[in-house]
């Protein structure tokens, strides 16, 4: 009985990543009961990863992925979770706390009926967060992370904002006032999972399946930088919103991705938050309120004299021959960081699986060791000369997180081998920063 429980789990589990569970297997009378189908769905996303990456190889001879940018585009994925250690999504909170206090109408939890119709719902909400998005500035400084990668992938639905969450649940609190919230905790989830899959270019057409859901042919198109891509394709599991309000747009022409504006680095904090950086320097050349103002709650392109939504005159051409950025860099220095990213990999779902027992300050001590490490493997990639002092004092942090128990080998039967290589790479980087330093003071005198 046990085994038939674990493999249902399994199918239940895989399923939920296509939106294939029914009412009947997803529907629960409190929130405590709701699955964590996001956080379950880690070994799906590896398996899909390696499957694309298996079948992309077969097909094009050439790997989907490249260790800077895939690396990068997970790295965002493990930042944007970090504040669920220590708090409960802000979408559920704040639906939570509308149901309870001001709804309507109260549509019983177990009714097919009620979970179908909060499935539109929660689609037709996403529809107006992502489009919103796009359209509002300060609003896309969170969303731009997940359109920084120059490549398609499945890596690339990893690629998610750290900030993004704190504004998206204002667009769902309409449906918190006749909807469970056990019901909306299942499909803000399922809704997620389903655009996972829809991030690669090895799928091409899905036939009569476009009409009405989103697929990889019209997700390929919203991330594309070409001037017939920009603004289109907002929705999540159904393409009927964007048809309905006329924002789709047909792949045609090769779609070329990523910004607008390359950023050209793999520095994850950088990726994150260096919009909101230009539009305080961009809102600053104004002098009066208003057109300060406007910068930020205006739409990306908008400049003085402009629309809303301005133009994209000032776009550089697209031509199709556009290269993505994706720098030289020494193969022991590529298995170095897939070393450490993986070292830290682990230190973070050990986070997560203990965080119930753990203090908030040895919470906050790792959070900090898992941003700094990542940052550090950012700077090595992009080859920054600050790089090695960086890399150098991370290690010593890494020396006292291992002393103390916080990093497990990846195989128990590696402790010796991974202790000997965390030596090592202290040993390494002092090297590497005293040369560094030896090279200033020659150059100085």
């Amino acid at each position: 009985m046990a085994e038939a429980v674990e493999v249902g789990s399994v199918s239940a589990g895989a399923r939920a990543m296509f939106f294939m569970l029914s009412p009947n297997e997803s529907s629960f009378q409190k929130v405590e009961e709701v699955p964590q189908y996001v956080q379950q769905a880690t070994p799906f996303f590896v398996g899909l990863m390696v499957l694309e990456l298996v079948v992309g190889l077969l097909k094009t001879g050439a790997p989907v992925v490249t260790i800077s940018d895939g690396l990068t585009s997970v790295s965002c994925g493990m930042i944007s979770r970090l504040p669920m250690l220590f708090m409960r999504g802000c979408e559920l909170t704040a639906y939570m706390y509308v149901w309870d206090r001001y709804r309507l109408m109260e549509l019983p939890w177990d009714s097919a009926w009620t979970w179908w119709l909060t499935f539109l719902g929660v689609d037709f909400c996403y529809y107006w967060v992502h489009r919103f998005a796009h359209e509002v500035s300060f609003l896309w400084a969170a969303h731009q992370v997940h359109h920084s990668s120059e490549y398609y992938n499945l890596t690339t639905a990893l690629r998610q904002s750290l900030t993004q969450q704190f504004t998206s649940w204002i667009f769902y609190l309409p449906l918190a006032l006749v909807a469970p919230p056990t019901v909306f905790a299942v499909h803000i989830q399922l809704n997620l999972l389903y655009q996972f899959w829809i991030h690669t270019e090895l799928i091409r057409d899905l036939g009569p399946l476009e009409w009405v859901f989103n697929t990889p042919k019209h997700h390929r198109v919203h991330h594309g930088r070409n001037l017939y891509c920009i603004d289109t394709n907002y929705g999540g599991i159904l393409i009927i919103w964007d048809r309905l309000f006329g924002t789709f747009a047909p792949e045609s022409d090769k779609v070329v991705f990523g910004l607008v504006f390359p950023i050209n680095t793999f520095e994850i904090l950088y990726v994150q938050l260096h919009y909101y950086l230009y539009l305080w320097r961009r809102s600053s050349t104004y002098k009066t309120i208003g057109n300060k103002l406007s910068t930020f709650f205006k739409g990306p392109s908008w400049k003085p004299g402009k629309s809303r939504l301005g133009d994209h005159e000032d776009n550089p051409k697209v031509t199709g021959q556009e290269v993505p950025h994706d720098p030289s860099w020494t193969l022991p220095l590529q298995v170095y960081v897939v070393i450490h990213f993986l070292l830290v990999l682990g230190i973070y779902h050990d986070l997560f699986e203990n965080k119930m027992t753990l203090s908030q300050l040895t919470m906050l001590g790792m959070t900090g060791y898992v941003l700094l490490t990542l940052t550090s493997l950012g700077y090595i990639i992009d080859q920054r000369p600050t790089a090695a002092v960086l890399e150098m004092l991370r290690c010593v942090v890494m020396v006292t997180v291992q002393r103390y128990g916080y990093m497990k080998p990846l195989l128990p039967s590696l402790a010796v081998p991974t202790e000997a290589f965390v030596s090592l790479s202290l040993l390494y980087w002092a090297l590497q920063s005293f040369t560094q330093l030896l090279t200033i003071k020659r150059k100085a005198d």
